[in-house]
């Protein structure tokens, strides 16, 4: 196993009690269609983690969104009573959160950031979140990943 995917892992038992198995593949699940054929589950059913800044580059937030859908910054914005919202920086999320873009997974990040989470997840039974790299996700009922994420479910996604 890559080492950031066993330490996502770890992390995922030390701080929640939680044993996650944790899926890796060769050809790597970098977008959520890639990651859904991967699985064998539709693309709606991977949670893809976007941190996104807010007015100015300091305060980051995490979108947990459905894999089928596109992530609305103005709604970001609004939500978080933000003047504007854009995709965050990759070397401030690594920074913060503690992994990179294309593997960021939903928690066990190094510093809390508010969450939301895309209520179109919460139809599957099982879905997908990155596991710490562009290769390697974890399958988790919604409800526990919002409970593990302490995430709000809200629709910031374009109509």
């Amino acid at each position: 196993m890559h080492q950031r995917a066993s330490e996502f892992a770890e992390r995922a038992r030390d701080r929640y009690g939680v044993d996650l198995e944790v899926l890796e593949f060769d050809a790597g699940t970098k977008t959520a269609a890639a990651a859904a054929d991967a699985v064998g589950c539709e693309t709606a059913a991977i949670a893809s983690t976007i941190v996104v800044s807010l007015s100015g580059g300091d305060d980051l937030v995490a979108a947990i969104t459905s894999g089928a859908n596109r992530l609305d910054l103005d709604a970001v914005a609004e939500h978080f009573g933000a003047s504007s919202a854009s995709m965050g920086d990759p070397e401030r999320i690594r920074e913060v959160v503690g992994w990179s873009i294309g593997g960021v997974p939903p928690i066990c990040h190094d510093e809390a950031v508010p969450t939301v989470m895309d209520p179109t997840l919460e139809a599957f039974e099982t879905v997908y979140g990155a596991a710490g790299t562009p290769s390697a996700v974890f399958a988790i009922e919604p409800g526990r990943l919002a409970d593990l994420a302490d995430a709000t479910a809200v629709d910031l996604t374009e109509s």
